[in-house]
């Protein structure tokens, strides 16, 4: 099963209920959400403190109570991660390939992890040593992170086809890891397919299937950054997993908002 942390999960609390006008939420609504999630207030507390540390969250004042609230940094990426997982078309081969090519002076080589970092984050695949490629389609994405991470000024970015001598969908096999990625797609598959039976859940049950679902489908529109389906194997398991979770975000996310509603205004 895919990482459900209470780190994660509060990530995903946060991006589904503490954005918006309010931008947080209090100590004690996070705990009584969490705690309809199985994890206790000790497990929850120590999460939101290496959040905090890591610069995700920040203290703030919820309604009068003392609470949480998302970084403006953080606050960026779930804005770009909104748009992978809710609304994000399959790139097509006519879209062609964004390639990333960095250059980074000795001194700052530390900059070299973050950006084979970053890059990995966005899903790139590495075409050869330090030549990194993801469909054309990524752009704006991959260069509002780097700007944002400070990490634009050591890097190139081409967009056009690819001329190899072999086929394209060959390179798209060793550029990245697809039977790693099609193993997940198949695992989410197998873990919260059962959940299509939740025909009218009520709002608690709802709730308490939905943010895990959530939490473990945020990744997967990652590590595939919408290659081509005409460049995959046949029979390519991410299209009928992202089928269920648009089904299982229909059927679930307003009873589990309602849920998490009367939480946190409770």
């Amino acid at each position: 099963m895919a990482d459900q942390s209470p780190r994660h999960l509060i990530l995903t609390l946060l991006g589904l209920y503490a954005r918006g006008e309010a931008n947080g939420l209090s100590v004690r609504a996070l705990i009584a959400l969490m705690a309809d999630l199985d994890v206790d207030a000790a497990a929850t507390r120590s999460s939101v403190s290496r959040l905090k540390k890591r610069g995700v969250v920040e203290p703030a004042r919820t309604d009068g109570q003392a609470g949480y609230a998302l970084s403006a940094s953080a606050l960026a990426v779930l804005r770009e991660g909104d748009a992978r997982i809710w609304a994000r078309p399959r790139a097509s081969v006519d879209d062609g390939w964004l390639v990333v090519v960095f250059s980074v002076p000795e001194a700052e080589r530390g900059k070299r992890h973050e950006l084979r970092s970053q890059l990995t984050r966005l899903g790139f695949g590495t075409a050869a040593p330090g030549v990194w490629v993801a469909p054309g389609t990524a752009y704006d994405e991959t260069l509002a992170a780097l700007e944002r991470q400070g990490l634009a000024l050591y890097t190139e970015l081409f967009r056009g086809d690819h001329l190899g001598s072999g086929p394209t969908a060959t390179g798209v096999g060793e550029w990245w890891d697809l039977p790693s990625i099609a193993a997940l797609y198949d695992e989410f598959l197998a873990d919260h397919r059962g959940l299509i039976r939740l025909r009218e859940p009520d709002p608690a049950r709802a709730f308490a299937a939905y943010v895990p679902m959530l939490t473990a489908w945020r990744r997967l529109p990652y590590l595939d950054p919408g290659i081509p389906l005409a460049l995959l194997p046949d029979g390519w398991p991410g299209e009928k997993a992202a089928g269920l979770f648009a089904d299982l975000d229909r059927r679930l996310r307003d009873p589990a908002a309602k849920h998490a509603h009367a939480l946190v205004t409770g």
